[in-house]
């Protein structure tokens, strides 16, 4: 069992930067593939950054590709999404995700097993 917690979102002006973390608790979570989603007023959740475990390698959204990073500190058992030259359409909730090992797309939603509550990102023109 996973359980995370997301912090970080606020509103900001267009061209800031921010960044947000994910808290997880669990044992499994050290060997999970992590991910983060968003979700704006009417629209489906969509994918924006994941990284793989074991390989460490990222995955970014097109729209995101450039200025956001994802990242992972083992130590404390969090992930995060560091957000450079935010513009408007980037506002939505956030959120963090995880699931096992497995040769889905990393962008996928359906694969991801646990998420966290989300937090909202408001970016203003």
């Amino acid at each position: 069992q996973v359980q995370l917690v997301e912090s970080g979102g606020r509103m900001v002006q267009a061209g800031d930067s921010l960044r947000l973390s994910c808290v997880a608790s669990g044992r499994t979570f050290g060997s999970y593939t992590k991910a983060w989603f968003r979700q704006a007023p009417g629209k489906e959740r969509e994918f924006v950054a994941a990284l793989r475990w074991p390989t460490d390698s990222t995955n970014y959204a097109d729209s995101v590709k450039g200025r956001f990073t994802i990242s992972i500190d083992n130590a404390r058992n969090t992930v995060y999404l560091q957000m450079n030259s935010l513009k408007p359409e980037d506002t939505a909730v956030y959120y963090c995700a995880a699931r096992p090992s497995t040769i889905a797309t990393l962008q996928s939603r359906a694969t991801y097993l646990y998420w966290g509550q989300g937090t909202q990102v408001t970016v203003s023109s």
